[in-house]
């Protein structure tokens, strides 16, 4: 099993996080912020990856740090799990529809960091979440897991629906690009032997 666990603790988040790459999705997700609880439960049944999160931020000022924040952790905890890719399939794309959104992702786990974020929100908010944290979280998450990850919106008009279709897209981008690929035979996809 490839898993891994996270402590991060700065003066404005105090973050606990456990994953398993190869799960079953199941998640117990605590961050103060009610919608990211629910991108971040989609996004661990997507992927079929478990999650255990708990999160205690400065939410009284914004939910800015928090979600920064566990960008990061998420990112360190899939660099963590993966160790030296062996075997992975390395690539993941993914093209999801919801509703009148359609959102596309790609990712490559290079071990170089690169996000491209070209889905702009028709509105500022969903409930009391700033719509442009969703590109803080995947700047933290590509970040730390050392990934390329492009995330395009193809169309759409709720906010909620492409924010949601981000993180599902994700989510099945990276469950493609983690998974096992038994033609390696636990070769490095690289032919510098080093991601």
């Amino acid at each position: 099993m490839r898993c891994s666990e996270i402590k991060r603790k700065t003066g404005e988040t105090d973050i606990i996080l456990s994953l398993n790459l190869d799960g079953t999705g199941k998640s117990e997700i605590a961050t103060g912020c009610g919608f990211l609880d629910h991108m971040l439960t989609l996004f661990s049944k997507h992927g079929s990856f478990d999650i255990s999160l708990k999160c205690a931020g400065d939410v009284n000022v914004d939910y800015h740090h928090t979600t920064e924040d566990i960008g990061i952790s998420l990112g360190k905890a899939f660099a963590d799990a993966l160790g030296e890719k062996r075997g992975i399939r390395r690539y993941g794309s993914f093209i999801l529809p919801m509703d009148e959104a359609l959102i596309m992702t790609a990712v490559d786990l290079s071990g170089r960091c690169y996000l491209a974020f070209d889905a702009d929100m028709p509105t500022e908010k969903v409930g009391d979440f700033d719509t442009e944290l969703t590109e803080e979280f995947f700047w933290g998450f590509a970040r730390n897991a050392e990934c390329t990850l492009h995330i395009k919106k193809l169309s759409g008009l709720n906010s909620h629906h492409i924010i949601e279709g981000i993180f599902k897209s994700a989510a099945r981008s990276l469950k493609e690009a983690v998974s096992i690929d038994p033609a390696l035979a636990g070769e490095i996809p690289s032919t510098k032997g080093v991601l």
